[in-house]
């Protein structure tokens, strides 16, 4: 009998294995359940932090200053890390074994974190942020590796990514309410120290996570490189203003020139600029960065509305957004039944228009609008945003042969990070001034950009 049929006969959890070369003794066998609970943890946390921060801005810009451009900031320097190195952490990932990366994430992420909370001025928070956002780009494509190695039957593998997405999503849910609820409770620095228990109960977790075999990835260090460098300058001159928006949209021309030019002539690109040439692909993406201007830039924006505006506190502004939030995971879970039934391009195109209804219902609220009732026009949004992004994904995984499925979803939710820095950005650029006519400008570029993706879809076979 085989070694692996013998494991087969064994219970999971009886296994035994030998400590390393040496033989020093049996211990545990890797748990394919503690495997899972580590990652689905890593994966929240990074989740977590990508929105929890919003609902604090308005304290961290009472305590640190800054104004409103450093509030941005707060929020994109996570963010456009997380986005621009993403592209290739998964590669970084095989070289040193995913185990390995999703530690080593793990304890950079909680360590920024640290610094995140004890920073003592708006500079050094930002800084910190950037740190943490490289951290979760290495922790994210490490963190469904280990998934996806902890379990060898194809059922149980599926069911178990499942589960890992399904933690983002509740973790998206959760991001507005948490930070209300801790900076009221606490501090908004308690925002930033509670990743710390989380994260070492992440590590310690992976202790029992499988042993990752390290595998040659080719890196395209100059597509990545430029592709940093782009990003950064076009978030600089959005966000920005005075002759430093013109120096960073020049920057930004130039190396996402060069970035394009390199990735079509690179042997092993960080974007096969090919994958657009499928249509399916091309719309996916451009669904799902849309989706993203709109949800962000919606979380940024009433986030600031219902605390500078309606005069609410953070616990108050968090609540609010738990109407929309909660609704979230149910709907990607009905995504994807609308999609096994009746094809993924029906939901796609229903979650984008309920999403553009959404947008425009949202035009109503003013500087008088009952916060309760702001917060219940925000559920057309969530709901169609919760039906589209499945759909797309499962459209995008459908067009490409397996063996690119897994290059496909890291340029998707690259893209999709990158659209959310972005719609940051703009939004906040727009209500520095004038608050609510700032506010509906953003909303209504947001619906423009679902209008035309929903005509691109409509013209998808």
């Amino acid at each position: 009998m085989s070694l692996n049929a013998v494991r087969q006969s064994v219970p999971e959890a009886e296994q035994l294995t030998t400590d390393g070369p040496t033989g020093r003794g049996p211990r545990r066998a890797p748990s394919p359940g503690l495997t899972l609970a580590a990652a689905l943890l890593g994966f929240a946390l990074i989740t977590l932090d990508a929105s929890v921060v919003n609902v604090a801005l308005p304290a961290i810009g009472s305590d640190l200053g800054g104004g409103m451009s450093g509030l941005q900031w707060v929020v994109d320097a996570y963010t456009l890390a997380f986005a621009a190195l993403m592209l290739s952490t998964g590669a970084f990932a095989d070289r040193i074994g995913s185990a390995r990366a999703y530690a080593l994430g793990t304890v950079v992420f909680v360590l920024a974190s640290a610094a995140c909370g004890l920073a003592p001025g708006l500079g050094v928070l930002i800084g910190a942020r950037v740190v943490q956002g490289a951290a979760a780009a290495v922790v994210l494509p490490a963190s469904l590796a280990l998934v996806r190695q902890a379990y060898a039957d194809p059922a149980r593998r599926a069911r178990a990514v499942a589960l890992w997405a399904a933690g983002g999503s509740v973790a998206v849910a959760l991001g507005p309410v948490a930070g209300g609820a801790l900076t009221t409770a606490w501090d908004w620095r308690g925002i930033f120290f509670i990743n710390l228990p989380l994260g070492l109960a992440a590590l310690a977790l992976t202790t029992r996570a499988p042993r990752s075999e390290r595998r040659p990835a080719p890196l395209d260090l100059p597509g990545q490189l430029t592709a940093v460098v782009a990003l950064a300058a076009l978030a600089f001159a959005v966000i920005e203003s005075g002759p430093v928006r013109l120096v960073a949209a020049g920057v930004a021309l130039v190396s996402g020139a060069a970035f394009l030019l390199i990735e079509s002539r690179a042997a092993h690109p960080v974007v096969p600029l090919g994958l657009f040439r499928t249509p399916t692909v091309a719309v996916a993406v451009a669904v799902g960065s849309a989706a993203s201007v709109a949800f962000y830039g919606v979380i940024f924006v009433f986030s600031l509305y219902f605390q500078r505006v309606r005069g609410e506190s953070a616990l108050v502004a968090g609540l609010m957004f738990l109407p929309m939030t909660a609704l979230i995971p149910a709907t990607n879970v009905l995504s994807g039944k609308l999609a096994n039934r009746y094809g993924p391009r029906r939901p796609m195109l229903l979650g984008q228009l309920l999403a553009l209804a959404g947008l425009l219902l949202l035009l109503i609220p003013s500087a008088d609008t009952p916060p309760l009732l702001a917060a219940f026009l925000l559920i057309p949004l969530a709901l169609g945003c919760g039906l589209a992004v499945p759909a797309l994904t499962a459209a995008m995984m459908e067009a490409l042969p397996q063996e690119r499925a897994g290059l496909a979803a890291g340029v998707l939710n690259a893209a999709r990070q990158v659209a959310g820095a972005l719609s940051v950005a703009m939004s906040g650029a727009l209500v520095a001034g004038d608050f609510v006519p700032g506010m509906r400008v953003s909303l209504v570029v947001a619906a423009l950009l679902f209008g035309g993706t929903a005509l691109a879809t409509r013209r998808l076979r």
